[in-house]
């Protein structure tokens, strides 16, 4: 669909869910296009109140501690991606016949008829950084864009803004995407999928089957990771523009319509003349930062999509050398007595945590804080062999402790019972005793950080701090 005209929204009677960092943007841009518009939010609290005073001002119904209510005369519900599709306010609008979008939605109705096209990305992990890697690369090419959607830039803002683009990098969340149905990629790639937000979705079908959105109408690549079938199945189910193509990326050497790796060189053999014979190199596999299996696998992936919009071979290779990963993903800290201090304290689940403990041979592995419904035997057995010890921290730690029990009984396990802001460093000090030079002490928690925590930076950082503590 192209994007409306702004005489449609004069007087348009326009409910925005929620507030926050998605919410307030939308109402604003609403209210100036003429709509009327009115805000319902869940929450009353000091910072909501705030947000509505702001918005208030401008003319905006903001309602506050009533996100249950279908406000009368509502034609259309835009809200904030967090919001589950089973709230009241959304049962209602159903039964009214009101169209929900969220603010991806909105962003992509409201694009001019020359608007850059999108690049998406999705995926259980891997998004943002494989989003920075895609707009490092453009970049490299000498094209204007903008890391937008999940992270970055505001897509509301990107589209609505004075800048011109060329083409936009947009990551995109689940919930995004099952708020987006109208959305129409150049090119998009889902990462990886692995059991996540569940409780959000329903089913790791329904979540499934919201991450293949971002396949629906792509003109010109469809890329999926080979080492996941689940990703290709998305794209079999797909329905794309004519001529659109599967394009794979695997750490191995790839087939026709393929981007992998041989000899410690990515190479694309999809983007080139003649894909059954021959391939074109982009980079070495120490062009990557970190250069770890699915770091790797990330690259391939912005790689690709980069590709699929044209790029030439030498802009992969200088994007990828440009790029800096973001702090807290497989950070190298410092190095004590021969043995590495990693932060990964982003890895927040067990598929992210799966791919760091993958990363290196000898671990003495730091894990544990809210599980959030996760079970940890397939994480714990596929990694057995390369634990040299285990420290555990955190709410959820004994449902870990288990599975150590379970599948890795004779790795040394330290259980720290203390949540104090002391822990993180006594969880150093006990990884050190039990790590031996060639070792590397890894945080990667495959938990959420907000038991002991503010969010997994501030985690990180204790970690960082503690590390260095031990170098002094």
């Amino acid at each position: 669909m192209g994007s409306r005209k702004v005489t449609d929204w004069q007087g348009k009677n326009v409910t925005v869910a929620g507030l926050g960092v998605s919410g307030v943007p939308a109402a604003k841009v609403l209210h100036g296009l003429g709509a009327k518009v009115t805000v319902v939010n869940d929450g009353d609290d000091a910072r909501a109140r705030e947000q509505a005073a702001e918005l208030e001002a401008l003319g905006v119904t903001v309602r506050l501690g009533d996100g249950a209510t279908l406000p009368e005369g509502t034609e259309l519900i835009v809200t904030a991606p967090g919001w589950q599709p089973d709230k009241p306010l959304f049962t209602a609008a159903r039964a009214a016949g009101v169209p929900v979008w969220g603010d991806v939605e909105l962003a992509w109705r409201l694009r001019g008829p020359d608007a850059a096209p999108w690049l998406c990305v999705t995926g259980t992990n891997g998004k943002t950084t494989t989003t920075q890697m895609l707009t490092s690369i453009l970049k490299a090419a000498g094209l204007r864009t903008a890391a937008v959607g999940n992270i970055g830039v505001s897509l509301l803002d990107a589209v609505l803004g004075e800048e011109r683009y060329d083409v936009l990098a947009v990551e995109l969340s689940s919930y995004q995407l099952h708020w987006a149905p109208s959305l129409r990629a150049h090119s998009a790639a889902v990462l990886n999928l692995a059991p996540d937000h569940l409780d959000w979705h329903g089913s790791m079908e329904a979540y499934a089957k919201d991450k293949g959105r971002v396949y629906e109408g792509n003109r010109v690549a469809c890329v999926y990771n080979v080492a996941d079938k689940a990703t290709e199945d998305l794209v079999r189910e797909a329905d794309v523009e004519e001529g659109c193509r599967a394009v794979g990326f695997t750490l191995g050497a790839p087939a026709p319509s393929q981007l992998g790796v041989v000899d410690g060189i990515l190479v694309d053999r999809a983007f080139v003349e003649n894909r059954q014979k021959n391939a074109q190199e982009l980079a070495a596999v120490s062009d990557v930062d970190p250069p770890a299996p699915h770091n790797i696998a990330n690259a391939l992936a912005a790689a690709a999509l980069a590709r699929a919009f044209g790029v030439p071979a030498k802009a992969v290779r200088d994007g990828l050398r440009a790029f800096t990963p973001d702090a807290h993903r497989i950070a190298h800290v410092t190095d004590v007595d021969g043995v590495a201090y990693i932060d990964d304290s982003k890895a927040t689940n067990t598929h992210a945590a799966q791919a760091s403990l993958a990363a290196y041979e000898s671990i003495v592995w730091i894990a544990g804080g809210l599980a959030k419904g996760a079970t940890f035997d397939e994480l714990v057995a596929q990694s057995a062999k390369r634990l040299r010890g285990v420290v555990l921290i955190g709410a959820d730690r004994a449902l870990i402790r288990e599975a150590l029990a379970r599948h890795a009984p004779e790795v040394p396990v330290v259980d720290l019972d203390r949540t104090d802001t002391g822990a993180m460093l006594a969880a150093v000090q006990e990884a050190r005793r039990l790590a031996v030079e060639g070792d590397t002490v890894l945080l990667a928690p495959a938990c959420a950080s907000m038991d002991m925590f503010a969010n997994y930076n501030q985690r990180g950082d204790a970690f960082a701090s503690a590390a260095r503590e031990l170098g002094a």
